[in-house]
């Protein structure tokens, strides 16, 4: 097999590995700088991780109601990823609204505690994307999901290319180097590419989505001069839950 299909599978497997509980085969000779080339798959997870959730909503949706099929996809969204961008959510918006200089909101970040901005934001990030989904058809809720999970990511995947690595240690350690044009490319074709199974006016929920990226991204770079991965998990958060909303608005027109 050639030298570079196995170099892009083994950054697959890596970004499988780290983003989600999936087990995937070990890798050898690991370096945390690995996952700088992994980053451009992000999108391609978000596939995966939207597709347990479409299968999960698929399959209760025959046996319970929408609401319950919603819930029971949004537990397996969260148990495939470990909770992995939930926990930045909550870490970040603890810092972003308990802090006020640069050090203080980074120190905040890396509290392993959920304080009180960061509960009432994972209470209300969770009730709203419930509401949202609720109320998109069923016909279209499996590509939905997946969309708004791959151009989710590639939300973060942009703050990466747009913003510098602003913190010492943590879990996103490993991303703290931009893009080449190519790897952005590539994560922007993976998250966009499910859209196309979707009717053309669920593009404008990208409107929504920008939106939400634009401010975000100003409102880090502002306070603390650039990302940390809590921020790229709660850009993912925020994002996916833009989808939605936009997608809902859309139908409606």
């Amino acid at each position: 097999m050639p030298s570079c299909f196995v170099r892009e599978w083994r950054n697959l497997v890596l970004a499988l590995g780290f983003f989600t509980r999936i087990p995937v085969p070990s890798v050898d000779n690991f370096q945390e700088s690995d996952l700088n080339s992994a980053s451009k798959y992000f999108p391609l997870v978000g596939w995966l991780v939207g597709a347990i959730a479409a299968l999960v909503f698929w399959a209760s949706s025959h046996l319970f109601t929408q609401n319950i099929a919603i819930i029971l996809s949004m537990i397996a969204s969260i148990y495939a990823t470990g909770a992995f961008h939930e926990d930045g959510l909550t870490d970040a918006v603890d810092g972003l609204g308990g802090g006020w200089g640069k050090e203080q909101v980074l120190t905040i970040m890396q509290d392993s505690r959920i304080g009180s901005y960061g509960a009432v934001a994972l209470i209300l990030a969770l009730l709203l994307k419930y509401t949202a989904l609720e109320q998109i058809s069923i016909l279209i809720m499996p590509w939905v999901l997946i969309a708004g999970h791959s151009v989710s990511r590639l939300c973060a995947v942009l703050v990466m290319a747009t913003q510098s690595y602003v913190k010492s240690s943590g879990k996103a350690k490993p991303l703290a180097t931009q893009l080449n044009w190519m790897d952005l490319l590539i994560a922007i074709f993976f998250g966009i590419l499910p859209l196309v199974f979707l009717n053309s006016i669920y593009c404008f929920a990208l409107c929504f989505v920008a939106l939400i990226w634009g401010w975000f991204s100003a409102v880090i770079s502002r306070r603390i001069g650039g990302y940390t991965g809590d921020c790229l998990g709660a850009m993912q958060q925020l994002t996916e839950i833009a989808f939605y909303l936009g997608v809902l608005a859309c139908s409606s027109i």
